[in-house]
């Protein structure tokens, strides 16, 4: 008598939890659930009790003889470790081929002539939650007949820069000219991270990439644009993920040169053990294959050899920070390494880490004197920290998807790849995914042209069929 009521008791217990869990999924299945805006306040000290002051007011790049002089007093000073015999870039930066950079910076490099450069394009700042944004800004030079410009916002990353998409900005802003297709014009706004380039760093703890987000978000409801598309890599592509998760009416369209999933679920091991053997039943095309496997060379040992300064950044960054901050030739080094490995893995193999082959050293001193003269590696470097030290996987943003129209440009050289199949788990309206011919991690400096025509075809795609209605 006893048992059998317990059975019953048990019975009744089972039917009720299957019965919340069906009522939980049909009702949370309804309603997709939004990233919360983040209202922080990242100024010094108390929050004062006044409004925000909302002005923009024109920013320059600017710099003194004396922060200059200083500069070379210590590109004279410094201090090189001779390399180990054939090593490459295989131990990191190699010194001989520093001493040729630090010797250019100082007999030919124009800082002068590139803060011209810099600022040939309009720039601005405003205050948001406490902290001054910096930001580029520009409008198209003509419009054609019956035209408006597509509000268009790139957020770079780590250790970039705003200075990365000057390449590509004139090729959005006047595409014509450029032998582009004029059918969309863009009007960009590229904005420093805080923390990086000439916006100041927040003063507070706990600022990641939502934060910086809801930041963004703000910038652009403040220069009047209630709809836009956005696009980013590297940290851009968390931040432009976040702000379109947040702001899913506002966002047209969302652009990626690069795609991680954190959250990776018992298909994505599965297809990580047997994708290289069946790759149709993981929605693998060949490219994935190829760029994917073997998985341990490629993807497992890929990771563990280049990922050593995350690992720092994410768990100490003021100390290493202290070094590369007070010497323009160690910042250059840990700088100049990212450049190498992250354009071409096999750069390694060569003496002088392939920098030239893609870049030139104007562009790539500028980048590094953006970090020098505004003085914040430290505060760039603690980004990884804020996003990373609760663990991968435990963020709210994580298990989120993301429902705005995506485009996603794969370019070969990228430390690691994300197949579609992959990326669609986290992003559902994929409407444009394409494995681009050439190419790495800092793509809209490397390949300005090719990262455009992507960019152009996908708006034109999202636009021609109004595909943000359908959201």
């Amino acid at each position: 008598e006893f048992c059998s009521s317990l059975a019953g008791i048990m019975l009744l217990e089972v039917f009720l939890v299957l019965g919340g869990v069906i009522i939980y999924f049909l009702l949370s299945k309804k309603k997709e659930e939004i990233l919360p805006f983040k209202e922080g306040w990242w100024g010094k000290g108390q929050k004062p009790d006044t409004e925000e002051d909302t002005t923009i007011w024109p920013f320059k790049v600017e710099t003194t003889e004396e922060e200059l002089s200083d500069l070379f007093r210590r590109l004279d000073q410094a201090r090189f470790t001779e390399p180990l015999e054939n090593s490459c870039f295989h131990y990191g930066t190699n010194s001989v081929y520093l001493r040729k950079v630090v010797s250019y910076w100082k007999n030919q490099f124009n800082w002068k002539k590139q803060v011209e450069v810099l600022n040939k394009y309009p720039q601005f700042k405003t205050k948001i939650q406490g902290i001054d944004i910096h930001f580029v800004h520009v409008k198209p030079p003509c419009l054609p007949e019956g035209q408006s410009a597509k509000p268009l916002l790139m957020v770079h990353g780590w250790p970039g820069s705003f200075y990365e998409f000057y390449k590509m900005i004139p090729l959005l802003t006047d595409p014509a000219s450029h032998g582009l297709s004029d059918e969309h014009v863009f009007e960009v706004i590229c904005p420093s991270i805080p923390g990086y380039g000439f916006s100041e760093a927040p003063h507070k703890k706990d600022f990641n990439s939502v934060s910086a987000a809801s930041i963004f978000y703000e910038l652009m409801l403040r220069l009047g644009f209630n709809e836009f598309y956005a696009q980013g890599g590297d940290w851009g592509w968390l931040i432009c993920t976040n702000l379109a998760q947040m702001a899913p009416n506002h966002v047209r369209g969302l652009h990626l040169n690069l795609a991680s999933v954190t959250n990776m679920g018992f298909t994505h091991l599965l297809s990580i053990l047997l994708g290289r053997y069946l790759p149709g039943l993981f929605g693998f095309q060949d490219e994935d294959v190829r760029r994917m496997f073997p998985f341990l060379k490629k993807g497992l040992y890929r990771i563990l050899l280049e990922s050593g300064y995350a690992h720092i950044q994410a768990t100490k960054p003021d100390t290493v920070g202290c070094g590369l901050n007070d010497s323009p030739v160690g910042l250059a080094a840990y700088i100049l390494e990212k450049f190498s490995t992250w354009t071409d893995l096999e750069f390694h193999n060569l003496e002088d880490g392939g920098l030239e082959r893609k870049f030139n050293l104007d562009d790539l001193l500028t980048n590094i004197m953006i970090y020098w003269v505004s003085g914040c590696i430290v505060s760039s470097m603690r980004f990884y920290k804020e996003n990373l030290q609760k663990g991968i996987g435990t963020q709210k943003h994580e298990r989120l998807t993301v429902q705005v129209p995506t485009g996603i440009a794969s370019f070969p050289n990228e430390v690691i790849h994300t197949p579609q199949a992959w990326a669609q788990k986290k992003y559902t309206n994929i409407v444009s995914f394409h494995f681009m011919p050439r190419g790495g991690h800092f793509a809209a400096l490397e390949e300005p042209e090719l990262l455009a025509e992507d960019i152009l075809q996908f708006v034109g795609k999202v636009e021609k069929e109004q595909l943000w209605r359908k959201k």
